[in-house]
Parts: C-alpha cells; structure tokens; sequence
C-alpha cells in the first residue's frame, strides 16, 4: 500500500523563508516561556517569604470570653484618679473607653476583657 502524499509533504524541507518564521516562532514561544517561569517563581517566593514571616507582625487575634450560662462577667477597671469616663465602644473582647483625666486633658484606654487588664492608653492631643 502506498504511502499518503501528507506524509511526503511533511518530510520535505521547508523553504528558507517558512524555516525563518517557524524559527522567529519557536525563539518567540522560548523567550515567553522563561518570562512566565520567572513570573511564576516570583509568586512562590512571595508566598514562601509571607509564610516565613515572625507571627509576633500581625495583631494577636480576638476570641471570645467563655462566660457559663447565669453567671455574670465582673471585674475592675482601673483609671486614673479623677478621670471621667465620656463614651466606650466594645468591639470582640475589646473595650475603648474615652475619658477626661483630672487635668483636663483626655485619653482612650483600651480594655482587653479576656486579660482583664488594660493594654493601652493613648493621648489625644490637639495640633
């Protein structure tokens, strides 16, 4: 049986100008490829450096208090003397609490009620 005449045609050599343009392709494609590997290892180390990274970055995340049914959460906050507490605000197990202090002067503390203790104090003061 004889061979196809598709067959015969791939075996033939190409023109010169067909062979320039299949090699313009093929170093197209080579140089396209590197590009994207390199894009490619440059997300991977991206990810490797972000998960390499201290914890001790980020904010501690906040969970809630574990209270039994019927039982009531209590406990101290202690401001200075003479401060007057002007608003609060809750968030999580967070609370904010803007006071006036003896001097007139005010301040936000920040309550954690998981720790029961204050973790923050911050001035306000104007420019």
């Amino acid at each position: 049986m004889a061979r196809p005449i598709a067959e015969e045609e791939e075996e033939k050599p190409l023109d010169p100008a067909a062979e320039s343009v299949r090699r313009k392709l093929v170093r197209f494609m080579m140089i396209n490829l590197g590009i994207l590997f390199l894009a490619v290892m440059v997300v991977i180390a991206a990810l490797v450096y972000k998960m390499s990274r201290t914890p001790g970055t980020a904010s501690a995340p906040v969970t809630d208090v574990q209270i039994p049914a019927g039982a009531v959460l209590s406990g101290d906050i202690v401001l200075p003397v003479g401060a007057k507490v002007v608003s609060q605000s809750l968030s999580g197990n967070r609370l904010s609490i803007d006071a006036e202090l003896a001097d007139g002067s005010r301040a936000i503390f920040l309550y954690d009620i998981a720790e029961r203790r204050v973790i923050g104090q911050f001035a306000i003061r104007n420019k």
